[in-house]
């Protein structure tokens, strides 16, 4: 009976450790054979540059890639076709998994349609700025006679006046009409030769008109200092000037000493 008994704590063993190797066994080929085979484990792809692709395109060369897309996006774009992948995520040179899906933004075919902003009366430089950001395009610019130098008088669709708040599409060309500085009122041109320079300064302000380069010379026989003793354009028969213009001066005397600040 003692035979017996010793052979079978010896079978019990032989068993344990049967089963032991059959465990180990199992866990090696779940671990290192099921799962890579089942998830791809190690295995990544490139992923290719889409962006500049048609949308209907883009199916095909991904499955062949074994990956996929999803059109997170669309925006507009006036140099863009319609369709055309304007973003990625991933970006190109990425390493994934197969069956990845890669987010895209696409171009709109119909462009979106917007409020028009208010561009008048403000500057030209402010207007471009407000275009741009609206997506919008900067069309024909028209200088007219108006003493607001580059502010816009009047904003423009194909000839046509368009107010703030009017439908619009965006990537539409406006047309902006702009002062340039000048009035449109002609006048005779003011003499202030003989004028002491500070009273002819004033008087060709209160008429509109703007003070070009100031010249200083000595002082001739007959001439008062600090007196006007030339001006261009000359205040001659028939002359005339429209507001905005400059006028230059000659004054006798030495150029006064700015103060030291």
């Amino acid at each position: 009976m003692a035979f017996l008994k010793s052979d079978t704590w010896l079978d019990l063993v032989k068993h344990l450790v049967v089963i032991g190797l059959v465990s180990l066994l199992l866990l090696f080929l779940f671990f290192f054979v099921y799962l890579p085979v089942t998830t791809n484990h190690g295995e990544t792809i490139v992923v290719p540059k889409v962006t500049g692709m048609q949308l209907a395109d883009l199916e095909d060369y991904l499955d062949e890639r074994d990956l996929a897309y999803f059109v997170d996006d669309s925006s507009y774009s006036a140099t863009s076709r319609p369709g055309l992948v304007l973003t990625q995520e991933p970006r190109p040179g990425e390493k994934v998994k197969e069956g990845r899906k890669i987010y895209i933004s696409v171009a709109m075919k119909n462009p979106p349609v917007i409020k028009m902003p208010k561009l008048t009366d403000g500057s030209v430089k402010n207007a471009q700025m407000i275009l741009n950001s609206y997506d919008l395009v900067v069309g024909k610019l028209t200088l007219v006679p108006d003493l607001r130098q580059n502010a816009v008088l009047k904003q423009e669709v194909n000839g046509k006046e368009i107010k703030p708040g009017d439908p619009i599409t965006k990537g539409t060309k406006v047309d902006l009409t702009v002062g340039d500085g000048l009035g449109n009122q002609e006048f005779p041109v003011p003499s202030v030769v003989g004028m002491p320079a500070d009273e002819a300064t004033t008087l060709l302000a209160g008429q509109g008109l703007q003070i070009g380069e100031t010249f200083y010379q000595a002082p001739e026989a007959g001439q008062t200092e600090g007196t006007v003793v030339k001006q261009r354009p000359e205040a001659s028969s028939g002359a005339t000037i429209r507001s905005g213009q400059l006028v230059d001066l000659w004054v006798a005397g030495e150029e006064p000493l700015k103060p030291v600040k």
